[in-house]
């Protein structure tokens, strides 16, 4: 019998099929994968081959990659003194049933684009990857805050993990030193435990130490119906409305302003998300110490959005990067996060916001103003090719983290909000994490496809990465009221962190009561929410909430 019809016929579990090659008896929720079956190289547009004599230490030329067998997991450290590196790939031969499903993650924010998939339908799998038929589940993934921005890719007879080692479009140049790019590792089903629950712990194992709130997180924002066009004045009116209808007093809901507030560079005078200097107000908002100190006296905790990487439109050019494609506007220069200068500059912006008494950071674009693309644009290639920073030394992942953990530094105790930002980078980090693309106050349809479907996919997420930001509920009169309810309840009853941007004119009794008890809700732990159809379904519609089945309509 051949071996793929002894697995596809076999009533054990494939999971334990694949997993093999244990340090010692470790616990089954933690085993070992074993030793890749193959290892390349690409630099210079080439593949090439490393040899090896045991599996552990492979080599070409002055290019050696050591994978050190740990008790749970692989750790792999590459040197490649004189040779610019692109990618490491490691491959294992396994036979996969062709009825599997497979899962993997998104680069920063989904689209609306994540499901689980036929093995012949997927392409990378960023970060992790997840497979599942009747039998079981097995994940493979790598511990968040690694080095090199890894992605999976699986045939019915092949597990690849490559680990793109680039600085901005061109191989990165280790010279002398180590790089630890990776810590794979990877965990099965036990026994009745659902394949929701095998993610979620096989997330904690990814984290260690997630960075986490000590009270739930909810409150407001004016994005969904001012998209831009707002003002001191209008935030102390919204945040007066709806400060009116939170009611515990141990946990008040925050008031987030959205872009808008900040300089306008006088090249771009009517671009709300691109200013000139985020470090000062335009004559809209004036004093933003004293709007801060009207939001607390309200009754919310005040927050701010911002873009850090925006550089002013008369900075030299020496601190910028270089414009590729998807990023060539010479009217929004971007700073180049591997000079110090930078980095200081970034950091004092949130000296600033502290002064200015805000406790809450939403801190926007990063992903997209590095590469000049969006997470969906990014299927073969991250950036551009050709492109360098000015310090080539280091990894694209290398210099992500040292801006994150820079922010992070800055910021102190401050909560922040990574929006655009690389989710397996930002976990341990940042507080929250905006999992999903806009959501809307204009179209239920982008509401549906980039809110629930998020939710239902990175809940696994939730708490063991950070709390997991689906995005707001955009309460206008252009969005239907019966679908923005559902969405409200499925935010605050899920445990997921619940942003409210509501018009005054689409607030009638019926929303307003609506909005009490969802805020009474979510201004309290409840317990993790489950979509008990995302096997099968792209916008999970029946979930697990505080214990009860609620079944959702999405249209």
């Amino acid at each position: 019998m051949q071996r793929r019809n002894f697995i596809k016929l076999s009533t054990l579990s494939f999971a334990g099929l694949l997993i093999s090659d244990f340090i010692k008896a470790v616990d089954k929720k933690n085993p070992l994968l074993k030793m890749p079956d193959s290892v390349e190289i690409f630099s210079e547009d080439k593949y090439f081959t490393l040899h090896t004599a045991d599996q552990q230490k492979w080599k070409y030329m002055d290019v050696i990659v050591e994978l050190k067998k740990l008790e749970t997991s692989i750790e792999v450290n590459v040197q490649s003194p004189d040779i610019s590196l692109k990618e490491v790939k490691l491959y294992w031969k396994y036979d996969f049933t062709k009825s599997s499903s497979t899962l993997g993650d998104a680069w920063e924010r989904t689209y609306g684009d994540i499901s689980w998939r036929k093995i012949e339908e997927t392409k990378k799998l960023p970060w992790y990857s997840v497979v599942h038929d009747n039998n079981g589940a097995i994940c493979f993934g790598v511990k968040t805050g690694c080095n090199t921005i890894c992605s999976w890719q699986i045939t019915d007879d092949t597990l690849q993990l490559t680990l793109d080692t680039r600085s901005g479009g061109k191989g990165v140049q280790l010279n002398d030193r180590l790089l630890h790019a990776a810590d794979i590792i990877t965990t099965q089903n036990e026994g009745d435990e659902n394949v929701f629950a095998t993610v979620r712990r096989f997330c904690a194992q990814m984290c260690e130490n997630p960075k986490l709130t000590l009270k739930p997180v909810y409150g407001i924002n004016d994005w969904y119906f001012a998209y831009g066009n707002n003002s001191a004045q209008l935030i102390l009116e919204t945040t007066s409305m709806m400060a009116a209808l939170a009611s515990d007093a141990d946990n008040p809901p925050f008031s987030v302003i959205d872009a808008g507030w900040a300089i306008k560079s006088p090249l771009l005078p009517d671009d709300c998300c691109w200013g000139d200097d985020f470090s000062v107000s335009n004559n809209k908002f004036g004093d933003m110490k004293k709007l801060a100190e009207q939001i607390k006296s309200i009754g919310m905790h005040p927050g701010i959005w911002t873009r850090p990487l925006s550089a002013k439109y008369s900075d030299k050019i020496s601190l910028l990067m270089p414009s590729i494609p998807g990023r060539d506007d010479p009217k929004t220069p971007l700073l180049d996060p591997t000079i110090p200068e930078n980095i200081e500059r970034i950091k004092n912006l949130w000296k600033t916001y502290d002064q200015w008494g805000f406790e809450m950071v939403k801190h926007d674009y990063t992903t997209f103003d590095i590469f000049g693309r969006w997470g969906f644009q990014m299927e073969n290639e991250m950036t551009a090719p050709g492109w360098q920073f000015n310090d080539n030394t280091k990894t694209n992942a290398e210099i992500i983290l040292n801006l994150y953990k820079s922010i992070r530094e800055a910021a102190g105790s401050i909560i922040l909000i990574g929006c655009n930002t690389m989710s397996h980078l930002s976990a341990g980090i940042f507080d929250l994490n905006r999992i999903g693309d806009d959501t809307s106050g204009k179209s239920w349809e982008r509401t549906r496809k980039m809110g629930v479907n998020t939710l239902g996919f990175r809940m696994v997420q939730h708490k063991t990465f950070y709390d997991t930001d689906g995005d707001c509920v955009g309460l206008t009169n252009e969005v239907p009221w019966d679908k923005n309810k559902q969405w409200m309840q499925l935010l605050a009853e899920s445990g997921a962190p619940l942003f409210i941007s509501a018009s005054p004119d689409a607030l009638g009794e019926e929303q307003k009561k609506i909005i009490r008890e969802s805020f009474r809700q979510a201004a309290n732990r409840q317990p993790i929410g489950e979509p008990l159809d995302w096997l099968t379904n792209q916008f999970p519609s029946k979930w697990k909430l505080n214990g009860q089945i609620v079944d959702f309509d999405w249209g």
